[in-house]
């Protein structure tokens, strides 16, 4: 594997590897090189026998604030989606199944904004911890479309979900947890010692038996129809670009950063969180 770019990887204990999402500039924003960075590193993981358990984190003020708008993401993709209409969201799915299917367990770290694209990596992971004052929410339904992953009845119920939908909102960390999205919330302070301790936990199984308990869960889960229902969402973002506001609203973005900027903030103004919390 060449030398990544955008992340950093490092063993802070026996048995855990660690990648840290490295581009605070941009939040961490998932370009299509971050992206395959973080899918062939896992794969790599999933090989070594001296890995256990991964965690990925962020580094900077945020976990991941979404795709990065400022790229053209249907260049360079890292690994091949039948093209046509609903190619990214299809294409976006399949990674974060990938992710899924991994035999080791991934644990997401998670503080600050952890927006759309993130909070799609976050529950692709097996766990998930976060600071107590992360922000997390999907804002793109307010003038794009529903999310790639539409995994929120999934993983927050019905009533939730449709919030969520509804309004944009962001969840604290401490909310994401009371309501199912994440394991536990902790002081920021205190989000990386435990991640650590949790995941030296998860050490202690042997990978072979971790991997049959982690695929029960999965199993699961898509006997209920989860994976099915997740493929099925993808249409149903590919024909929201179809509407008019939303077919006006990306009209106006270009590959830069200040134009994008500028089009999220106003987006948010009127609701006043995000990149607008307590801005006149």
């Amino acid at each position: 594997m060449t030398a990544p770019v955008h992340i950093l990887i490092d063993t802070p204990a026996a048995g855990v590897r660690r990648i840290t999402l490295n581009r605070p500039e941009k939040r961490n924003a998932l370009n299509n090189t971050l992206r395959g960075e973080i899918f062939s590193t896992l794969e790599a993981h999933d090989r070594d026998p001296e890995v256990k358990v991964t965690i990925i984190r962020g580094a900077g003020p945020a976990f991941c604030s979404g795709y990065d708008l400022s790229a053209n993401n249907r260049e360079g993709q890292p690994y091949h989606t039948s093209d046509g209409l609903g190619n990214w969201s299809r294409h976006v799915v399949d990674g974060w199944f990938r992710v899924w299917d991994l035999a080791k367990p991934v644990i997401a770290q998670v503080h600050g904004f952890c927006l759309a694209g993130g909070t799609e990596l976050a529950t692709a992971c097996d766990l998930v911890y976060v600071a107590d004052d992360a922000q997390i929410g999907y804002p793109p339904v307010r003038l794009m479309s529903p999310p790639d992953m539409q995994f929120h009845p999934w993983m927050m119920g019905m009533r939730q979900a449709m919030e969520s939908m509804l309004t944009g909102d962001s969840l604290s960390g401490r909310e994401a947890a009371e309501r199912g999205w994440a394991n536990r919330s902790y002081p920021l302070a205190e989000l990386e010692s435990n991640v650590l301790a949790i995941a030296e936990r998860v050490t202690l199984l042997p990978s072979e038996l971790a991997a049959i308990n982690k695929r029960s869960v999965h199993r699961a889960m898509e006997i209920m129809g989860m994976r099915a229902a997740i493929r099925a969402g993808t249409e149903i973002q590919a024909l929201a670009f179809q509407t008019e506001a939303s077919k006006a609203y990306m009209t106006r973005f270009r590959r830069d950063g200040a134009s994008v900027s500028k089009l999220l903030s106003e987006r948010d103004a009127n609701f006043g969180d995000y990149r607008e919390r307590g801005k006149d």
